[in-house]
C-alpha cells in the first residue's frame, strides 16, 4: 500500500490529535443533521429518563410498537439497551427540559390554546401523531428530548465508532493521511450518516458490536491489556449487542468463535478454553440485565418482548413474525430499491471483491478478513427469516445496518486499489448520496433512495429539524412559508470545522509548546 492517498496533506498533527478531530468533526455534523423523530426506544428512555422505571403507561397509544400486558403495563416490544444508554443524558438535562416544557404549558394556558395548530406533514399518521402528543401536553418534551439523546447519545458513540475505524485503518493502510480520509467516507459516505439522525438499536448494535471485533483482534500489537481482558471486552462488546437486539446473537457467537479460532492458532486447548471462559464471563453482565428487563417488564426473564405483543402484519408466518430464511427477503435486503444495502450504500458492493485483491494479510490477515465478510452474510441470512423486513420500505436501511463497519473495511482496502480518477468518483456518489438521505429522511414517492437525491437536487439542501419547524403553521411555520435554508448554519459549520482542522492553528500550539522548558512544559 502506498504511503499517501490521492488528495491528502500531511497535517501536523499527532494520531491522537487527529483522533481528537476526528471525532469533534464527526460529532458535530451528526448533531447538526439530527431528526425529530420520536422513535419506540425513545419512550422506554423516556420513562427511566422520568421515574426509573420500564412502564410507559403514560405514552399508551402514540406508537404501534407500545403494547400492554395486563398486570404488567404498557411497554416496548424490542430490547432494552439503546433506551438504557439514552436515558443517561436526558435524565442529567432532566430540569432544562421540564423547565422549558412548563413554561411553554404556562403561555399556551394564558393564551386560551385548546387545539393543536395543524400540522403539514404529507403524513397521516404524523398528522395524528402531533396532535396527539400536543393534547397530552407532550410535543416540546419529545421535541427536546429527541435532540437531548441523540446528541448526547446516538452522536456520540457513532463519532466514537467512526474513530475506531480511523484506529484501525492507521494499521491496515500504514497511513494515518489515508486512514483519516477513508474514516472521513464511513463517516459521512455510508448509510452510517443517515441512522445517525435518531436513537437507532440497529447501528448502535453494529458500532459496539465492530469494538468488540477490534479489541480481539488487536491489530496493533498493544500490549497493555492483557488477551484475558480483551476477551472479556469481547464477551461484554457481544453481550451488548444481544442487549440491544436479539439479532445481536449472530455477533455474540461470531465473536466468540472468531475468538476461539484466533487463540487455537497460537496457543494449546486449554489456554483456548480458559480464554473462552474470560469471553463468556464478558457478556454475562449484559445477558442478566436484559433477563432482568424481561422479567420485571412481562414477568418471565427469557421470553423476548415480541412474544408478548399481539397480533400485528406477518406475525402469524413462523414464531411471531420469524422462520426460515426466504429468497425473497435475501434479495430485498440487498438490492430493495427503498432500504437494500447495496442501493443505500453501492461503495460496499467492493467488500465481495477483497479476497481476491492483493492486500498485505499481515495488515489485514484472513481470519479477520474472513470473520468480518462471515458476520455479515450471517446477518443477512438471519434478517432474511424475518418478516417484519416486508416493513422496511418507508425507514430506509435499517436491519442491516450492524453490517456496515465490517463490510466497510474489506470495501475500502478494494478501494484503495482502483485508479485514482474512480476513487474520487465513489467517494463523491457515496457521500452525495448518503447526505441526501441524511437530509430528507422521508420518502414521499416510489422512488426509494432516488426520492431524497432528487428532492436535494431540485430543492436545495435541507435539515430534518428545520423541515419540522416549517410544518409547524400556526406557531413557527408562518415565519417560514417557502421552508427553512440551512446555508446559514451549513457555512458557520464550515468555519468550526476549519478552526479545527487549521494547521496554522496547529503550528502556533507546536511553536508555544518548543519554547517551553521541559518544567513548564509539563505543568502546560
Amino acid at each position: 500500500m502506498s504511503s499517501t492517498y490521492p488528495g491528502t496533506v500531511n497535517l501536523p498533527f499527532s494520531r491522537r490529535g487527529i483522533a481528537f478531530r476526528l471525532f469533534a468533526t464527526c460529532w458535530l455534523v451528526y448533531v447538526l443533521h439530527f431528526a425529530t423523530n420520536t422513535v419506540r426506544e425513545a419512550y422506554l428512555a423516556l420513562a427511566i429518563g422520568d421515574h426509573f422505571s420500564f412502564r410507559v403507561d403514560e405514552y399508551a397509544y402514540l406508537h404501534p410498537d407500545l403494547f400492554e400486558k395486563p398486570g404488567y403495563g404498557w411497554h416496548i416490544g424490542n430490547n432494552p439497551s439503546a433506551s438504557m444508554l439514552a436515558a443517561i443524558p436526558y435524565a442529567a438535562a432532566h430540569p432544562i427540559t421540564d423547565a422549558i416544557v412548563k413554561q411553554v404549558q404556562q403561555k399556551r394556558a394564558k393564551a386560551g390554546a385548546t387545539e393543536p395548530p395543524s400540522y403539514d406533514s404529507p403524513w397521516p399518521l404524523q398528522r395524528k401523531f402531533y396532535r396527539e402528543a400536543w393534547r397530552r401536553g407532550l410535543d416540546i418534551k419529545f421535541g427536546l428530548a429527541a435532540f437531548v439523546m441523540q446528541s448526547f447519545c446516538m452522536a456520540p458513540i457513532s463519532a466514537l465508532g467512526v474513530v475506531v475505524m480511523f484506529l484501525l485503518l492507521c494499521r491496515v493502510f500504514r497511513s494515518d493521511n489515508i486512514a483519516l480520509w477513508l474514516s472521513l467516507l464511513y463517516a459521512f459516505g455510508t448509510p452510517v450518516f443517515f441512522r445517525t439522525g435518531f436513537v437507532n438499536q440497529n447501528m448502535m448494535l453494529g458500532h459496539f458490536a465492530f469494538m468488540g471485533f477490534v479489541t480481539m483482534w488487536n491489530p496493533g500489537g498493544n500490549e497493555r491489556w492483557s488477551t484475558a481482558t480483551r476477551f472479556f471486552l469481547g464477551g461484554l462488546a457481544g453481550g451488548a449487542a444481544l442487549l440491544f437486539d436479539y439479532s445481536g446473537v449472530v455477533l455474540l457467537l461470531g465473536l466468540f468463535f472468531y475468538g476461539v479460532a484466533k487463540r487455537a492458532s497460537v496457543a494449546s486447548w486449554p489456554d483456548v478454553l480458559r480464554h473462552c471462559g474470560w469471553y463468556v464471563l464478558g457478556t454475562l453482565g449484559p445477558v442478566f440485565l436484559l433477563w432482568l428487563y424481561q422479567w420485571r417488564s412481562f414477568g418471565h426473564p427469557f421470553y423476548p418482548g415480541q412474544n408478548w405483543m399481539p397480533p400485528v402484519e406477518w406475525i402469524e408466518r413462523g414464531y411471531q413474525g420469524y422462520g426460515w430464511p426466504q429468497i425473497e427477503l435475501l434479495l430485498a435486503l440487498a438490492f430493495d430499491h427503498r432500504f437494500g444495502l447495496f442501493v443505500s450504500s453501492p461503495l460496499l458492493l467492493l467488500a465481495i471483491l477483497c479476497p481476491w485483491v492483493q492486500r498485505d494479510s499481515r495488515r489485514l490477515p484472513t481470519l479477520e478478513l474472513t470473520t468480518m465478510l462471515g458476520l455479515c452474510v450471517a446477518l443477512w441470512a438471519f434478517f432474511s427469516g424475518s418478516n417484519y423486513t416486508r416493513l422496511q420500505f418507508n425507514t430506509g436501511i435499517r436491519y442491516l445496518a450492524p453490517a456496515l463497519p465490517f463490510l466497510f473495511v474489506p470495501a475500502v482496502v478494494v478501494l484503495a486499489r482502483l485508479p485514482r480518477m474512480l476513487i474520487y468518483f465513489v467517494a463523491v456518489l457515496s457521500v452525495t448520496e448518503s447526505w441526501c438521505l441524511a437530509m430528507v429522511r422521508e420518502v414521499e414517492r416510489d422512488l426509494g433512495v432516488l426520492d431524497p437525491i432528487l428532492r436535494v437536487f431540485l430543492g436545495g439542501f435541507q435539515l430534518p429539524v428545520f423541515t419540522t419547524i416549517s410544518r409547524l403553521s400556526g406557531q413557527y411555520g408562518d415565519f417560514f412559508p417557502d421552508g427553512v435554508s440551512p446555508l446559514a448554519l451549513f457555512v458557520l459549520t464550515a468555519f468550526v470545522l476549519y478552526g479545527i482542522w487549521s494547521p496554522r492553528f496547529a503550528r502556533k500550539q507546536l511553536s508555544v509548546q518548543s519554547t517551553l522548558t521541559p518544567r513548564k512544559r509539563a505543568v502546560a
